[in-house]
């Protein structure tokens, strides 16, 4: 059973989205927040943390953008999942560069949303189409640097399911080099992720599903 905790300070609505969640067969409510700051709070205090939060963007004291960027930091384990009525691609960018790994409206359909908490649980992640098209936008218009052959390798492993450690050992590296690589490869094309690296990657041409 993976456990959730639920931050948005409309409280009727919290409690309607934490019904619907505990309806889901795989999933569990923790408890709700009112902003990111008793987010934060709770956290210190708390035995069990959550695997998923969902977030609101715009709320009172912290919002779901500062609350995002906090919790990659402090608990990056922890799976993010915006759910707001904002739809700007402004707003969705900024919460998916935060740390955000999914982004959804919350007119969104039931299904839909247990199949993106579904899908956080699996891949780590959870795009839909308008996400993945915003981020590869958001890449359109950068200065990139020539890349090298083997940071192009690199990309081309980064793209699978293998983890860094595992990448090293296929390209004969040590887990430290193929980290400069990451470093390198994320600066030059303006990257924060994994996940933008993906979507480059399959944009350019340099990897093939």
């Amino acid at each position: 059973m993976k456990t959730i905790v639920i931050v948005d300070d409309h409280t009727l609505l919290s409690q309607a989205i934490s019904g619907l969640v505990n309806s889901f067969e795989n999933f569990k409510v923790l408890y709700t927040c009112k902003n990111g700051q008793e987010l934060l709070d709770n956290l210190k205090f708390e035995n069990k943390r959550p695997d998923i939060v969902l977030m609101d963007v715009n709320m009172p004291i912290m919002d779901g953008i500062e609350a995002t960027t906090n919790l990659k930091e402090l608990y990056p384990d922890i799976l993010v999942l915006a759910l707001s009525v904002e739809e700007d691609d402004h707003t969705i960018l900024k919460m998916i560069r935060a740390g955000a790994k999914g982004y959804l409206l919350k007119d969104t359909e039931k299904k839909v949303l247990e199949n993106a908490l579904n899908e956080l649980i699996i891949n780590g992640y959870y795009h839909t189409n308008t996400v993945s098209q915003l981020l590869v936008k958001s890449l359109d218009g950068d200065n990139r640097d020539e890349l090298r052959d083997r940071e192009i390798e690199f990309i081309k492993h980064a793209c699978t399911e293998m983890t860094y450690n595992e990448i090293a050992s296929v390209m004969f590296l040590s887990p430290k080099t193929v980290q400069g690589y990451r470093d390198s490869v994320f600066s030059k094309l303006n990257l924060k992720n994994r996940t933008g690296l993906v979507i480059y990657a399959l944009k350019s041409g340099l990897f093939k599903p």
